[in-house]
This record gives C-alpha cells, sequence and structure tokens, in this order.
C-alpha cells in the first residue's frame, strides 16, 4: 500500500526527518531503505538500534502517529495508474484486497481518504499474521481469505520486502518501484513496472 497505492513513502520521508532532527540525527535513504516495507515495530527498531536511540518502538509510532496527522489530509496522494487499475479490475470482475504492514486503523484511513476503501474486498496487515514481510504470511493469509491458491494470486510490491514476501508465498509477484526503490534488489519477481499504469499489469 505504502508506496505503491498511496504516496505515503513520500510522507515517511518526513516523519523520519522530524523524528530523526528532534534528536540530532539525520534519516538517510540508507537507513529509510532498510526500514521500507516491514511492520511498524520492526521498522521502528531499526531505526532504533542505527542511532542508538532510547526511545522503544512504541513511543516512536506514536510520535510518527501525531505528524502523520498534520501532513494527510493536505499531502496525501493516490499513486499514477491506480484509479484506472481499480476501474479495469473492477470491469473484468478481478477480485482484489491490500495486503499491507501498516496497522489496520492507519491503513483504513489512508485508504478512506482516496476513497479506495470500499473497493476492495478487505485489508491484511501485519497485525493479522505472525510474522511480516518479508515473510510470505500476509500473502498466504489473503489468498486463505480470497478462496484461491497463492499461485493463482497477483501480488504487486514497491519494496524489496514486500517483493521477497510474495515471492516467498509462491505468488506472480511484480515489482513497481517508485522514485524511493528503484535501487531495490527484484531479483526473482516475474516483471518490472514502470507504474501501475504500466500495460504488463493487465
Amino acid at each position: 500500500m505504502d508506496g505503491l497505492m498511496v504516496n505515503t513513502e513520500e510522507l515517511y520521508t518526513t516523519v523520519g526527518e522530524t523524528i530523526l532532527e528532534r534528536r540530532g540525527h539525520q534519516f538517510t535513504a540508507e537507513l529509510k531503505n532498510e526500514m521500507m516495507g516491514l511492520p511498524g515495530d520492526v521498522a521502528w527498531q531499526v531505526m532504533i538500534d542505527a542511532h542508538r536511540l532510547t526511545d522503544s518502538p512504541a513511543e516512536l509510532d506514536a510520535e510518527c502517529e501525531v505528524i502523520f496527522a498534520d501532513l494527510l489530509p493536505s499531502r496525501l496522494q493516490a499513486m499514477p495508474g491506480l484509479m484506472d487499475l481499480l476501474a479495469f479490475l473492477e470491469e473484468h470482475d478481478i477480485p482484489r484486497c491490500v495486503a499491507t504492514s501498516s496497522s489496520h486503523r492507519f491503513a483504513e484511513r489512508v485508504l478512506g481518504q482516496i476513497q479506495v476503501l470500499q473497493r476492495v474486498a478487505f485489508v491484511v496487515t501485519a497485525e493479522d499474521v505472525p510474522r511480516g514481510k518479508p515473510h510470505p504470511d500476509i500473502y498466504l493469509e489473503a489468498a486463505r481469505r480470497m478462496e484461491v491458491a497463492s499461485n493463482e494470486m497477483l501480488v504487486l510490491e514497491d519494496s524489496h520486502h514486500g517483493t521477497r514476501a510474495g515471492i516467498a508465498a509462491n505468488a506472480c509477484t511484480i515489482a513497481v518501484p517508485g522514485e524511493h526503490s528503484r535501487n531495490h534488489d527484484f531479483s526473482g519477481v516475474h516483471a518490472v513496472a514502470d507504474s501501475l499504469a504500466d500495460d504488463l499489469i493487465r
């Protein structure tokens, strides 16, 4: 979802910069890449370990929510091609869901704001499975709820950790990197798309 369907990866950069600037550190591209696609508590622990912060993952997550609350109303946008892709899937009666490392609360808020929540069957988050991405659990759970075999499912992902999860679930996995993830290792994916508007997704 983040960076694939909505521009929240861009907003996460602002959040990461703000949090670390308050503590006298810089939020580097390398650190962001390490955190990208991981469940929230795991991602925050990466930041904590990188800068030896005294905060807990829960404390950083709470601070993040406050910063995001200011950013979302004016800066949240759907990624290019998303609405046309959803219309195509609806026209061809292809089931769809969202599998994200974000929390239910955050995912539903974001998807609701861009009026997409009602256009997917359900949302699976890291809160619903024992292990987050890059483990396959979230996509195996999505396939179970969809009542399809995981190898019959198409997974679209913008990050290394996300594509690892899709591949591990034996799903047809297409990488759709953004500016934030062009340099990620997408080896093993079925294909790499330029954007959600790329014809190879259809």
